[in-house]
């Protein structure tokens, strides 16, 4: 999977993240359509949009995770961590929007950069010789 791909993997948890608490009147036949045109209308409670947030923002996690020695290293997973934090604190404890679309702008920042190819990454061209093939000089 390409590097842009696995930072694709983060919105899932910042588009749920970014959902308001349904409480504006205007939103509520919107998400009752796109939810139940899936068969998922039952997920329009709120008694389900803190364990799927959570869900999500456990998914962007574990990509931020999957082969991060081997990436840019940890930090952008440790970032990612207490912006998921700040998200489900923000967004269900304090109720604070501030907090809480800083923290889904944070993870946005450590998925790009968990994204961003590093500089001096050479890519390894074989000549072919080990798939049977012979240079001739």
């Amino acid at each position: 999977m390409s590097r842009w791909k696995q930072g694709l993997v983060a919105l899932p948890g910042i588009g749920v993240s970014i959902l308001p608490k349904l409480a504006c009147p205007a939103c509520w036949p919107a998400y009752a359509a796109v939810l139940s045109s899936v068969g998922l209308g039952f997920l329009i409670s709120t008694a389900y949009l803190l364990p799927l947030t959570a869900l999500f923002l456990a998914l962007a996690l574990g990509a931020l995770a999957f082969r991060a020695s081997s990436r840019r290293g940890y930090v952008p997973f440790f970032l990612g961590s207490v912006a998921a934090v700040g998200v489900l604190l923000g967004k269900f404890v304090w109720q604070s929007n501030p907090i809480m679309y800083g923290a889904v702008g944070l993870l946005v920042v450590a998925s790009l950069w968990n994204a961003w190819p590093r500089h001096g990454t050479k890519i390894q061209i074989t000549s072919g010789e080990h798939h049977g093939y012979k240079k001739e000089n």
